[in-house]
């Protein structure tokens, strides 16, 4: 059959990201849906299976017509729905609005490289479910009290411009900084907020990880996320804001794994690609030189563990190689 809409090269890559990223939430849903006691926790949870599990079928419909094989991705072997509850109400909702976050990310990312039709389409209606679902989370966790706002400022009465190059000094041990401005206030916010989520996450991970360098590679996360937090929260200090944010729950005492290693290890590879580009972010809409001295370095340690992470996740087996083109030089050398 020849195909007269063949998907390009990047499409093909963003198709693959997508079902790895996808099988793995299901089975994360999964889980969180056969231990939430909490209906409206499971409704919202439960929603998004329904519609994340149509998109994967849809995809799985487009590798076969593309005549691509299909990604093993994460499977049913992934998850121990028999497994206790490893974490306290209120996590599941809120690891799902970050899944979310991540999730915007990836797609503007993919519809900037789609040119297909049907690929477009399926990024447009994935967006979609994304932001319902984040919008849906952050009214049950805000409601229920486990989110936290970003601290309050005045309200701007007038418009100023940047009279000088001090406004970006930081360093100096003898002036006074200036106050953070709304747009850093956010980003530390965010910092906090989402390093919380991550160390709950990695800690349970921790708890039941079999493999010792997979345990160690975790708890090396966890004190990466407490590095962040601290940073973050001593900048807030300093300027006289004091802000604390929640992870929506605690980590049980359960160390039975509801999820593979190979899948624990695959979500913190994917949470610490979204920490990368959100402290690239941040370093370029924080304007103070030293809060981006301090966020660069940071990223430095985080690019790291995730190569850390990579070299664990190939050893063992568990990295599915993505597609690639055809390596000319390989196949003029064996025709000799």
């Amino acid at each position: 059959m020849v195909l007269t809409n063949p998907l390009s090269a990047s499409e093909v890559g963003t198709l693959w990201l997508t079902y790895q990223e996808k099988t793995m939430i299901l089975r994360i849903l999964e889980y969180f849906n056969e231990k939430a006691d909490d209906q409206r926790a499971k409704n919202i949870t439960g929603g998004l299976w329904e519609s994340l599990n149509s998109y994967v079928l849809e995809m799985e419909k487009i590798f076969q017509d593309q005549g691509i094989a299909k990604p093993i991705g994460f499977t049913k072997e992934d998850v121990n729905l028999e497994a206790p509850k490893l974490y306290d109400n209120g996590f599941d909702v809120m690891f799902v609005r970050v899944l979310k976050e991540v999730s915007m990310g990836m797609y503007t990312m993919n519809m900037n490289m789609a040119y297909n039709n049907q690929m477009i389409k399926l990024y447009e209606g994935l967006t979609s479910t994304t932001q319902r679902v984040y919008l849906l989370s952050t009214q049950y966790l805000l409601e229920k009290g486990i989110l936290s706002l970003p601290p309050k400022t005045t309200m701007p009465k007038t418009v100023e411009f940047i009279k000088s190059k001090k406004y970006q000094s930081g360093f100096n041990l003898f002036a006074e900084k200036r106050a953070l401005n709304d747009l850093e206030l956010g980003i530390l916010h965010h910092g906090i907020e989402s390093n919380n989520v991550g160390l709950q996450l990695i800690t349970g991970f921790a708890q039941c990880a079999k493999t010792p360098e997979v345990k160690a590679h975790f708890v090396k996360g966890m004190e990466l996320c407490k590095k962040q937090i601290k940073m973050f929260e001593e900048i807030l200090l300093d300027s006289n804001v004091h802000f604390s944010a929640t992870s929506g729950s605690t980590v049980t005492t359960s160390t039975v794994p509801p999820f593979s290693e190979k899948l624990m290890m695959h979500c913190i590879f994917i949470l610490n690609g979204f920490s990368i580009t959100g402290n690239a972010f941040g370093t370029f809409f924080t304007f103070r030189n030293d809060i981006i001295m301090k966020i660069a370095l940071i990223a430095k340690d985080i690019f790291f563990y995730g190569q850390e992470g990579i070299e664990i996740k190939i050893k063992h087996g568990w990295f599915e190689e993505p597609p690639q083109m055809e390596d000319r030089a390989q196949i003029i050398n064996n025709n000799q």
